[in-house]
């Protein structure tokens, strides 16, 4: 049997041992392991003669799915880093680091909901080394989908069924997925979202991710930022909020892909 399915067995085991007991309705730790892999996958950065991939991972967790890891927090992660430097054997990918794994908590998060952030850090950059991220990469939010659970039944490393959440701004008929954790919007050209107004400032609010939460944030605008006509400065964004800047109002939405 192969390294890589040698953990994926103790990931089970531990699953169907202690951590099966308390995780029949939670996330479960085969969960993380494979979105882990996915996120390692989708921020692959090629170079030359390599794939340089992240070797830092935050999982941001429900305080309930975090409680729940309260006893095992610290053999979770390794194995989970161990899952992760295996992977990148396994498909020749180039890690500044030995891959690190944190778990923190985010009180918007619900029940089996769990969000991923990626970051590539280096000590001292070596020649064609890419440059390391000051800031991670776009948090992508994992949510069961709407099949029932199967509260008997351990989990296995087959498709859980757990869908990939983006952040979408959209107005004037034009969608614009966010995939950076910070984002100006603003009349200039310069802004990272363009608002075609006279009445939007050139650098107008800024779209924040905070964990698995989205805020908007006015950048001392001439018109503000309004909802339902009212001012305000920092506004926590749920799907479907709406807000305007200068005479342009824009949905915020969140898609499943």
């Amino acid at each position: 049997m192969s390294v890589l399915r040698n953990i994926e067995s103790k990931l089970e085991s531990l699953f169907e041992g202690v951590f099966g007991r308390a995780f029949r309705t939670n996330v479960q730790p085969v969960e993380l392991a494979r979105k882990l892999i996915k996120e390692m996958d989708d921020h692959k950065n090629v170079s030359v003669s390599r794939v340089y991939v992240p070797n830092e991972y935050t999982i941001y967790l429900s305080p309930q799915d975090h409680e729940q890891f309260a006893s095992y927090e610290a053999q979770l992660r390794d194995e989970l880093a161990e899952y992760l430097a295996e992977h990148a054997r396994r498909e020749s990918y180039v890690l500044l680091t030995p891959p690190q794994v944190q778990l923190e908590v985010d009180e918007d998060l619900d029940l089996g909901v769990f969000g991923i952030a990626t970051r590539m850090v280096q000590k001292g950059k070596a020649a064609g080394e890419p440059e390391g991220q000051a800031e991670p990469n776009a948090t992508m939010i994992y949510k069961p989908s709407a099949a029932p659970p199967q509260p008997t039944e351990a989990a296995s490393p087959v498709d859980l069924g757990i869908q990939r959440q983006i952040a979408v701004l959209t107005w004037d008929g034009d969608r614009h997925e966010i995939s950076d954790r910070r984002v100006v919007l603003g009349r200039s050209k310069d802004a990272d979202l363009q608002v075609i107004d006279p009445n939007v400032s050139r650098r107008h609010a800024e779209l924040r991710q905070e964990g698995a939460t989205y805020w908007l944030v006015d950048l001392d605008s001439t018109n503000g930022v309004e909802v339902k006509g009212k001012r305000v400065k920092r506004l926590k964004l749920e799907d479907g909020t709406r807000f305007t800047i200068g005479s342009t109002e824009i949905t915020f939405q969140r898609e499943l892909t």
